[in-house]
């Protein structure tokens, strides 16, 4: 097991650099690969388990609302207990969910496979980062840049990969696929990463020192916790209900749970998430509201434009994906671009073009019509698939960079409940432009929506420094 000390963060940074960010990079992409791999499969666990489109849709909603709470509580862990060791834990506890998953009796214990999975997926990706943070020193955001690539692949292929499973597998192999990516990972992290054996200011700790993992339940804030889950819980409830029937019980129960969170926080001695907190790290709280609004104009596109080209335009589903693969396809392109850029420029400049392509993206959708060529689609989208490299790669790098050393993997979890924030808030805005019947006129009241948004994003970079 390797125990190398911030002192030879260099050596990382230099000769087994690659490497070391490969075993980050195959740890990270599970989350999103399993949350855009199983779609395909839906139809299958339809007929296998004999249930309808709507209970089956929970295997994706549940794994979005359990990433939103599990990202910033392991994040919190991480940074209590280690991050090499709940990067390893992340990874057997997948590997324990993808090896049951297969043989669940009832649809029930799939869910609940599923819940495992993405706790074990969320702690992979706060502890990795923090991990990256506090070892890669030189050439940051072009390592950022590098997990970008390996993440949005991920989640842009992953229905891609899941076809191909559902073609010549079944739907089990939808959880075997992740085994070559667990093992290389834990196998390359027990090897390279460094021990966690050390305090955050890279001093040893002494053979006497406190365990890590003594007095964790009390160091953790599980009251705070718990009234947390159930006000996020509640809230996404109450938000996903109004594109359909309203349900109004969830925000008052939202309310108070988070009121009582506010004054457990103020008062607990090792707060889970304090108010003063946010107040004392405003650069931080404004980059997760950036990446939250980021998300909603996202995933607007990549759930929205799918339904649109297949239910008006009546393109095939392999048609339809070859489409959308102008966003995944300059995301990936970009990244690598971004990372350099930043290096040299900072986070501002790449974000405030990222912002210019969203909002030109959002207003060419007005100029889509039932009829408008493949051509001219493509451009659109490629517009908008140009800002996810930016923004992914240029927020990251922000993070990083307002984020207090000792608390990188908590804001990297809160980063990661943005993203799904942001993901569910973007169903719900499509639930109320599309509503019951999509159409091209639908198309365009969306559009104007994002674009606003796109304005808004385009404010909140200018917040940024200049300086790199």
């Amino acid at each position: 097991m390797s125990t190398t000390t911030p002192a030879q963060a260099s050596q990382i940074s230099g000769r087994r650099r690659g490497l070391f960010l490969l075993t980050i990079a195959l740890g990270v992409l599970l989350n999103p690969l399993n949350s855009s791999m199983i779609s395909v499969a839906m139809t299958k666990f339809q007929h296998v388990f004999s249930v309808n489109f709507t209970t089956a849709s929970w295997l994706i909603s549940s794994y979005y609302l359990a990433s939103a709470v599990a990202q910033p509580i392991m994040g919190k862990l991480a940074d209590l207990v280690g991050r090499k060791a709940l990067f390893l834990m992340g990874l057997s506890i997948v590997a324990l969910s993808c090896a049951l998953a297969p043989f669940s009796p009832s649809f029930a214990w799939l869910i609940v496979f599923r819940l495992i999975q993405s706790f074990g997926s969320g702690a992979i990706y706060p502890a990795g980062m923090g991990i990256v943070r506090n070892v890669i020193t030189e050439r940051q955001s072009q390592a950022l840049a590098l997990l970008a690539v390996f993440s949005s692949g991920a989640a842009a292929f992953g229905p891609s990969v899941g076809g191909l499973i559902m073609r010549y597998t079944d739907w089990q192999g939808i959880f075997w696929v992740n085994f070559p990516f667990i093992v290389a990972s834990l196998l390359l992290g027990w090897w390279l990463l460094p021990s966690d054996r050390s305090d955050h200011t890279g001093r040893e700790q002494p053979d006497g020192g406190r365990p890590r993992w003594a007095g964790l339940v009390d160091r953790m804030d599980v009251p705070g916790i718990a009234l947390f889950t159930i006000g996020i819980v509640t809230s996404l409830f109450f938000l996903l209900s109004l594109s359909d029937v309203i349900r109004w019980w969830p925000l008052p129960v939202a309310m108070v749970s988070f009121g009582l969170f506010a004054w457990r926080e103020s008062r607990a001695r090792e707060p889970f998430l304090s108010l003063r907190f946010f107040r004392a790290n405003r650069p931080l709280t404004w980059v997760l509201a950036q990446f939250t609004v980021v998300n909603v104009i996202f995933y607007s596109v990549f759930f929205g434009m799918p339904t649109y080209l297949e239910e008006v335009r009546h393109f095939d589903t392999q048609q339809t994906g070859l489409l959308m693969l102008c966003i995944a396809g300059f995301s990936l392109i970009t990244s690598p671009i971004t990372g350099r850029w930043v290096n040299r420029s900072g986070s501002r400049p790449p974000l405030l073009l990222a912002a210019v392509c969203m909002v030109v993206g959002s207003v060419l959708y007005l100029t889509i019509r039932t009829h408008s060529p493949v051509g001219w689609l493509i451009v659109v989208l490629s517009v908008l698939g140009l800002s996810n490299g930016f923004n992914n790669v240029g927020l990251q790098t922000a993070l990083f960079r307002v984020s207090p050393k000792d608390v990188i993997s908590t804001a990297s979890g809160l980063f990661q409940m943005a993203r799904y924030m942001g993901t569910i808030l973007s169903t719900i805005v499509l639930g109320l432009a599309f509503g019951a019947h999509i159409s091209t006129s639908e198309l365009h009241k969306l559009a104007i929506v994002l674009a606003c948004l796109g304005v808004i994003v385009l404010v909140m970079s200018l917040r940024l420094p200049k300086r790199a």
